[in-house]
C-alpha cells in the first residue's frame, strides 16, 4: 500500500507500514493471556488429614501415545523416535509394564505402508492392547 506524501510534483512514494494496530493486538493479547495464565492452574492446596497406612490404590496406567504426522516422522509421547528405534523403546516400555496399552495417532496423510510398518513394530514389542485412534466424521 503506498501513500502519496502530500507533494504533487513529486513521483515519490512514501511506503510505511503502519505497526501501531499491531501492537495494539498484540497488547490486548499479552493481557488476556496475563489474566488467562493463573486461572489456568487448577490446584488447590489442601492438608489432608493423616491416618493409619493402608493398601495403596494404584492408579490406571495412562497408554503410551504412539504418533505419526504428515511427514511419516514418529514420536512416542511426543518424544520423536527414528523408526528403527522404535521396537526398541516399545520392548523396554513393555518390560516396565506388562499391561501397557498403546494409542497410534496417524496423519491421514501418512502411507497406508508406513502405518502398517508400525502396527508390525508394536506386535513385535509384545504389546497387544492397541487402540488406533480416529476423528469422528464432521468433527
Amino acid at each position: 500500500m503506498a501513500i502519496s506524501s502530500g507533494n504533487s510534483d513529486s513521483d515519490e512514494v512514501l511506503s510505511e507500514i503502519n505497526i501501531t494496530p499491531m501492537v495494539d493486538v498484540m497488547l490486548v493479547l499479552l493481557v488476556v493471556f496475563i489474566i488467562t495464565a493463573p486461572l489456568m492452574t487448577n490446584s488447590i492446596t489442601v492438608n489432608l488429614p493423616k491416618t493409619e497406612a493402608t493398601e495403596q490404590i494404584q492408579e490406571p496406567v495412562k497408554p503410551v501415545t504412539l504418533s505419526i504426522d504428515a511427514n511419516s516422522v514418529i514420536y512416542l509421547d511426543k518424544e520423536e523416535f527414528p523408526i528403527e528405534f522404535v521396537e526398541q523403546e516399545l520392548i523396554n516400555r513393555k518390560a516396565a509394564n506388562p499391561d501397557i496399552k498403546l494409542n497410534l495417532n496417524a496423519d491421514e496423510v501418512v502411507p497406508y505402508g508406513v502405518v502398517a510398518k508400525i502396527m508390525v513394530i508394536i506386535e513385535r514389542a509384545g504389546i497387544d492392547k492397541l487402540a488406533v485412534v480416529t476423528q469422528p466424521e464432521g468433527a
